[in-house]
């Protein structure tokens, strides 16, 4: 039946059990390891995980703004970092049932309302699913981001934290990459961007961010927890192959 999934409230008690979705064939693999982590951190700040129960494939994940490893000024508001509903389990509803329910928690904890950021054509979620749910855009970053925001009362707009080119020329020359363990397929990103740069002859060094301070601060992109940058330019925030990654770099050096 239509939009009849069990979905499972994951915590720190069960998370062990239940695991992320991301990631949950690779339970052994470095980034599902760093991303448990991460969570089992987070669940104390407020983070809330909502998952679809197999054989039902999506899940939801959100923050209070003042938590959010996003490069965004939000406090006050419920944040979404992720909202992904994949293969035959797209098309029943799930992905608006997911919302309600973050929206539903917002609601109860007091909070002015939801946010969230969207792009296009990459591996963040569009504005479609939001613009039909009553969010309103409210502040843009280049290269395709929009903050989007639905309202429970009166508050100053959330918007994004800025200082994306001056955080990129910081980066200077060579590759550079930003990165945390907010994602479970940051750490294979991370070893194809410094294969290709070493492939390259690029120089190239990782930061990594420890705090969602450190994300709103020093990210060279609205995403925050994963960028590189070439040069002074941002490079990439979503997820490349070595071949695309290939050739980006040709296409930013001029080659």
């Amino acid at each position: 039946m239509e939009n009849s999934a069990e979905i499972i409230d994951v915590n720190s008690e069960n998370v062990d059990k239940t695991g992320f979705f991301c990631f949950m064939s690779k339970k052994k693999s470095p980034g599902y390891a760093l991303k448990l982590a991460w969570l089992k951190q987070r669940f104390s700040e407020g983070l809330r995980l909502k998952m679809l129960k197999l054989p039902e494939r999506g899940f939801i994940e959100y923050i209070p703004g003042q938590y959010a490893w996003r490069a965004v000024h939000a406090s006050g508001y419920m944040f979404i970092h992720c909202l992904w509903v994949v293969g035959k389990s797209k098309g029943n509803g799930f992905s608006r049932r997911l919302l309600e329910l973050c929206e539903v928690d917002a609601r109860d904890s007091g909070m002015n309302g939801v946010a969230v950021i969207a792009s296009e054509g990459n591996w963040l979620i569009g504005k479609k699913l939001f613009l039909e749910s009553g969010y309103t855009a409210v502040d843009s970053a280049p290269p395709t981001f929009t903050l989007l925001v639905k309202k429970f009362k009166d508050a100053p707009d959330p918007s994004f934290s800025g200082n994306w080119e001056q955080n990129q020329k910081t980066a200077g020359d060579g590759m550079t990459i930003f990165r945390t363990d907010q994602c479970p397929y940051i750490e294979d990103l991370t070893g194809i961007f410094t294969t290709v740069a070493e492939k390259q002859g690029i120089p190239h060094n990782v930061v990594q961010l420890n705090t969602a301070d450190e994300v709103r601060t020093k990210s060279p992109s609205a995403y925050g927890v994963f960028n590189s940058t070439f040069n002074g330019n941002l490079f990439s925030y979503c997820y490349l192959t070595e071949g695309q990654a290939e050739s980006r770099f040709k296409e930013l050096s001029g080659g």
